[in-house]
């Protein structure tokens, strides 16, 4: 078998820790999702080591580690590779007690067979060990290096995620494996194990145990790990996404008027914009893309059956999309700088249509957004999944290219303390007095801070 290895700093660090451990007469194998990537020829970014050593015996042998969960087993051991710092996870070998708390064991035995430890782990594909030591330089590796206990080999062949033993059970002990194995699932473009299906389906509702953090961080990973649509459709076939997301499963059957959306209903047309999302996409672009048209089922309007030619329409989708958003990040505990970049997708992904139509002062206003290049990107998806018309898109993008940043943002030329010199009294009224100057700026109609009182004086009085 050849696997697909290569020289990153965090393999090296794994193989080394796993030789420090071996030559001190303890088992060391690479385990977890690091040994299903390498079979499956794909690239691993982290190595997880599984050993026969207590935490007490990992520690004395490296001079860097840290116990970050020493009563679970788990060291973490640092080195410097090629001058870059690493941390590798290591963890004893150990069977799990009862989980209380739908998350963690309340208590752990360590063991030195790894047999023992492998039948604690979540899924086949992610419960097989490989041992550092029988990869040569190839590299290659023999059968006899992959120790497989629980059938991973098989399933990846086959591409199936299936528990380890009873789904329920392995369900149960931690709620957050249902997301993790519809993200697998996804990202691998396996199907999941019919009985493992059937367990996500009847636990669905208990994910509400999860903590809304680990929660948020599943989906983000399932957004921008590739294969978004596909992660989300079994979202919704497992019964997960009308609980955690319920707001995206109302948008099924709410249709839209075809002549905009030939695509379908307002659920069909958001997985279409999730089918765009590459691997490694901005969280920020892959949630706006989620929610943007959240505001639409509580919006709906179809048409009036006394007006010949009337179609359906979501007046007021956006405002409705920016209050239900707010609701979802607040509850999700998204940070406020991220919550406020998703809203902002939200709120302005209409104003697209109007782009060609703009003041030269209202486009360079809106070109000017934070990261306008998710703005771009929420567009063309949009576009590209209904009605494909993007001359909006063009002109947008053409604008933001060819428009020099100190056209969009120049220094102002009347500023609050001109106002005072000349002057005025600060009050409410400066505000709007600053931006008609500086509407006139952008527009090219002053040119220097004297005009920009004058225009001041002309539409407000003098002071």
């Amino acid at each position: 078998m050849i696997l697909r290895l290569d020289d990153s700093p965090a393999l090296i660090a794994a193989r080394e820790i796993s030789g420090v451990l071996s030559s001190a007469g303890h088992q060391a194998f690479f385990a977890g999702g690091c040994v299903r990537d390498l079979l499956l020829s794909h690239s691993a970014k982290d190595f997880d080591v599984a050993t026969s050593a207590t935490p007490d015996e990992v520690v004395a042998l490296f001079p860097r580690t840290e116990q970050v969960g020493a009563h679970f087993g788990v060291i973490l051991v640092k080195l410097d590779i090629a001058g870059e710092d690493t941390t590798t996870e290591v963890a004893t070998f150990r069977h799990d007690g009862v989980y209380l708390d739908g998350r963690r064991p309340d208590a752990v035995r360590f063991t030195a067979d790894p047999r023992e430890d492998v039948q604690r782990r979540d899924f086949t594909i992610n419960g097989m060990l490989l041992d550092p030591s029988k990869i040569d330089e190839v590299p290659q590796v023999d059968d006899s290096a992959v120790l497989d206990f629980v059938g991973g080999r098989d399933d990846l062949a086959h591409k199936i995620v299936r528990t380890i033993g009873p789904a329920e059970l392995r369900f149960t002990e931690d709620k957050l494996r249902m997301l993790r194995g519809v993200r697998f699932a996804a990202r691998l473009g396996f199907s999941i194990d019919p009985e493992t299906l059937a367990a996500i389906q009847h636990l669905a509702p208990e994910i509400a145990q999860v903590s809304c953090e680990r929660v948020r961080d599943e989906l983000t990973r399932m957004l921008t790990q590739g294969h978004a649509r596909r992660a989300f459709e079994l979202l919704d076939a497992s019964g997960l996404l009308a609980q955690v997301l319920p707001e995206i499963t109302r948008m099924h059957g709410i249709e839209q008027p075809p002549e905009y959306h030939p695509e379908g209903d307002v659920f069909i047309h958001t997985l279409l914009l999730l089918d765009e999302l590459s691997a490694g996409a901005s969280p920020t672009l892959a949630w706006g893309m989620l929610l943007h048209d959240v505001g639409k089922p509580a919006t709906f309007q179809p048409p009036n059956p006394l007006k010949p030619g009337d179609r359906i329409r979501f007046n007021g989708h956006v405002e409705a999309g920016i209050r239900i958003g707010e609701e979802i990040l607040r509850r999700l505990r998204f940070s406020s700088d991220d919550a406020a970049q998703i809203v902002a997708l939200i709120r302005h992904h209409m104003q697209f249509g109007d782009v060609s139509l703009m003041k030269q002062s209202t486009l360079k206003r809106f070109l000017r957004m934070p990261k306008f290049e998710e703005h771009l990107a929420l567009h063309h998806a949009d576009c590209s999944s209904s009605h494909a018309d993007l001359d909006c898109y063009d002109f947008a993008k053409s604008a933001y290219e060819t428009t020099e940043p100190d056209q969009i943002r120049p220094a102002l030329l009347v500023t609050g303390q001109d106002l005072i010199d000349a002057g005025y009294k600060p009050g409410p009224q400066f505000k709007v007095m600053l931006e008609a100057a500086e509407d006139a700026q952008l527009e090219g109609r002053i040119a220097s801070t004297e005009e920009g009182l004058q225009l001041i004086a002309r539409e407000f009085g003098s002071a």
